[in-house]
C-alpha cells in the first residue's frame, strides 16, 4: 500500500483506508463531513429510488452470465420497483426462466463527474404483479412515474414485474458508502426536500455566503472559519466546506426539526441563520 506521504490529501479523505495509487487523479471533492444527524443508507437509498424513473437491470441468461438493460420503473410504499417488460426483450425472458434480479439506479439530480454523485443497487427476486397480492398498486406505481407506458400496458406481450428487495447498497460518491437491510429499506422515507436541494444549495452559495459563514462560526468547532459554502443538504442539515488557516475542511450543522414537507426546505435554512445570528450576537 503506498503512504500517506505519497497521496493527496483530497484522495485519502475520499477513499478512507483502501490502497490507492498515488499517480490517481481525481476530481476536487470535500472530505466527509461529520457532525449532526444525516440520512441513513436506507433514506439516501430510498431517496435516489424514488427521485429517478429509470436504470439499469440486471438479469441472468439461460447459460448464467450477466445481462443489464436500460428499463423503466415505478415504485410501491414499500420502495419495490415495478417493471413493464414486453416478452420481446432478452430481460424479460430472462426473468421469466430465473427469478433473480438487480436494479441500479444513480442520483437523476448529480452533475459532473459521474463516480462522484450517487447510486443504489437493490437486488432481490420479481415476481409478475399477477403473483402479488397488491397487483393494482403495482401497475398505478408505474403508470404514475412512467405516464407514457399506458400506450402498452395492455398488449399482450407486456407484463408488469415487482423487484422484492432483499439487498441494498448505497454509495454517495467517494468514500461515502453502506449497506441497509431489505427491512430498513422499506421502513425509510424518501427525503421530501430533495427535489428542490440543487437550486437551493445554488442560491444559498450566489446570495447568502455570509449567512452561510455565520451557521459556521455558530455550529462547528472549527478556529478561525473564514469561508463557507454549502456542498450538499437535506430534511437534516447541511453539509458545509469550510475554508480555515489550517486548510479546507468540513462540517455540518443541523436543522432544528426535521423538514418533512416538501417546501420546508428554506424556512429551516432561514431559521439555522437566525439562531446563528443569535447566538454570535451578530
Amino acid at each position: 500500500m503506498a503512504t500517506d506521504t505519497k497521496i493527496d490529501p483530497k484522495l485519502r479523505a475520499a477513499v478512507g483506508t483502501h490502497d490507492v495509487n498515488p499517480d490517481t487523479k481525481i476530481p476536487d471533492v470535500a472530505p466527509i463531513a461529520r457532525g449532526g444527524r444525516r440520512r441513513s443508507a436506507a433514506e439516501e437509498s430510498r431517496t435516489i429510488v424514488a427521485n429517478a424513473t429509470h436504470g439499469t437491470l440486471g438479469s441472468l441468461s439461460d447459460d448464467g452470465t450477466p445481462w443489464a438493460s436500460l428499463v423503466t420503473y415505478g415504485v410501491m410504499d414499500d420502495g419495490s420497483p415495478v417493471f413493464c417488460l414486453s416478452t420481446l426483450a432478452e430481460h424479460a425472458r430472462n426473468l421469466e426462466k430465473n427469478r433473480q434480479a438487480s436494479l441500479m439506479v444513480a442520483d437523476p439530480f448529480h452533475k459532473g463527474e459521474v463516480l462522484a454523485g450517487g447510486r443504489v443497487t437493490l437486488a432481490g427476486n420479481v415476481k409478475r404483479s399477477d403473483e402479488h397480492p397488491d397487483e393494482s398498486s403495482a401497475r398505478a406505481a408505474h403508470l404514475e412515474a412512467v405516464p407514457s407506458a399506458a400506450m402498452y400496458a395492455d398488449f399482450n406481450d407486456f407484463s408488469f414485474w415487482i423487484l422484492e428487495v432483499d439487498r441494498v447498497r448505497w454509495v454517495g460518491g467517494y468514500g461515502r458508502m453502506d449497506s441497509a437491510t431489505d427491512e430498513d429499506y422499506r421502513n425509510a422515507e424518501p427525503d421530501p426536500v430533495q427535489p428542490q436541494v440543487p437550486d437551493a444549495i445554488a442560491h444559498l452559495n450566489a446570495d447568502h455566503p455570509d449567512a452561510l459563514l455565520l451557521m459556521a462560526q455558530a455550529f462547528i468547532d472549527l478556529p478561525e472559519i473564514t469561508e463557507a459554502s454549502c456542498e450538499r443538504a437535506d430534511r437534516y442539515g447541511l453539509d458545509l466546506q469550510l475554508v480555515t488557516p489550517e486548510g479546507d475542511k468540513a462540517g455540518r450543522v443541523s436543522f432544528t426539526d426535521r423538514i418533512d414537507t416538501p417546501g420546508g426546505l428554506r424556512a429551516a435554512t432561514v431559521d439555522l441563520a437566525r439562531r446563528a445570528r443569535q447566538k454570535l450576537g451578530a
